[in-house]
């Protein structure tokens, strides 16, 4: 049962919570050595993704607490704990009780901003759980403001300004990665996944195609103009943030042959762990936004313009 219980909190989701750390990288507060550097803040923005990791495990308890008997009738989700009777649903509800406690203590104590922004992704996801999970396109775009939320929270931890570039990066990239779970659902789940997820049935191939490519696009030029933005260059220094866009249009490319080719949309978090390809590039991504932050100034000419 306790195995169970900690395979119900999907630590393999995690990953999503990473994003808490972007205002850290961004602000330049992670690098040793920049007038910015922050030697708290790498902590608090692990407690940060605690944090969130403890909220988001609290809502995948009492989602699969709601949700058992249909995810009795999915070929994978069968086998989830609570579905399949490892763990009681009166024990999970308690643990989702103690891990929203203890999401909530964590975060306002870091800061009462970064508490508010649990608060409300609690409250979103939990209606979403019970509602609007079956309203066509608010029920992805509900997933992507998830992700929106934890970029922000990270510049409430670290006390930097909110950039809206930021912002629209997250939620376009978590959109296009909703999309395509949508469309993998709706493909590759036996009666199109309506059993399942009743939204499916409201959704067509072609509507989802047309839905990622305007996602996809919008990520790209949010980025670009972001790398190109006059207050970027002013606030890192340097304008040789255009370099990323290779790595940021590779990673995008990649995962756009593993939904159509490799059908392999389903699961976000499984294929950023496990695609060696995709892996190398965010490395490589990681690594080059590190370089320029910490040595931009020093690189010579700014490219042409």
């Amino acid at each position: 049962m306790v195995v169970g219980l900690i395979t119900s909190l999907r630590p393999k989701q995690w990953t999503k919570n990473l994003l808490v750390f972007a205002a850290l990288i961004f602000s330049k507060k992670l690098f040793p050595g920049s007038a910015s550097w922050d030697p708290d803040g790498l902590w608090l923005t692990f407690l940060a993704f605690v944090s969130f990791c403890l909220a988001s495990g609290a809502v995948y308890l009492v989602n699969d607490v709601a949700d058992r008997q249909s995810d009795r009738l999915h070929p994978q989700k069968r086998l989830r704990p609570i579905a399949a009777g490892r763990v009681p649903v009166a024990v999970a509800l308690a643990a989702a009780v103690g891990c929203a406690v203890a999401s909530h203590a964590i975060g306002f104590w870091l800061d009462w901003r970064f508490g508010a922004v649990i608060t409300g992704y609690t409250a979103m996801q939990l209606g979403y759980t019970f509602r609007l999970k079956r309203v066509v396109v608010l029920d992805v775009m509900i997933v992507a403001a998830g992700f929106a939320l934890r970029a922000i929270s990270g510049t409430f931890v670290v006390h930097v300004d909110l950039s809206p570039w930021l912002f629209v990066c997250a939620i376009l990239l978590a959109l296009f990665l909703a999309l395509a779970k949508r469309r993998h659902e709706l493909l590759f789940l036996e009666g199109g996944g309506i059993s399942h997820r009743s939204v499916l049935g409201k959704y067509s191939e072609p509507l989802l195609d047309q839905m990622m490519a305007v996602a996809t696009s919008a990520t790209v030029i949010a980025y670009c103009l972001y790398t190109l933005a006059e207050e970027t260059r002013a606030k890192f220094g340097t304008e040789w943030l255009i370099l990323t866009v290779p790595f940021v249009l590779y990673g995008i490319y990649r995962y756009l042959y593993l939904v159509y080719r490799k059908e392999q949309g389903g699961a976000p978090e499984k294929v950023l762990l496990t695609d060696l390809p995709l892996l190398i590039d965010i490395v490589l991504y990681l690594a080059s936004v590190a370089l320029i932050l910490s040595f931009g100034k020093g690189l010579g000419a700014s490219p042409a313009r």
